[in-house]
């Protein structure tokens, strides 16, 4: 029994090759190639994505004001502050 567990190899972990730096141009080159690739919105679809941040935006706007007065309310009350 011995005998086999001194037959059984163990893998070592090997280190991936490393990769070659490539140049800024050709990193420039990548940029442009990939950038081909992308599928643009139109106008109109442009438009309606930004009225849907926008309105986000003021949504989260509206409900962090909501709960930062409600908070300084409960505070102003829970210490009798006045101001």
């Amino acid at each position: 029994m011995a005998k086999k567990d001194k037959d059984v190899k163990r893998k070592v972990p090997v280190a991936p090759p490393k990769k070659k730096r490539g140049s800024l141009k050709d990193y420039f080159k990548g940029v442009k190639l990939e950038m081909k690739k992308v599928v643009w919105p139109t106008k109109k679809e442009l438009g309606s994505y930004t009225v849907v941040v926008l309105v986000a935006c003021a949504v989260f706007a509206v409900a962090f004001w909501a709960i930062d007065t409600g908070f300084l309310a409960a505070l102003k009350g829970l210490l009798g502050i006045t101001m």
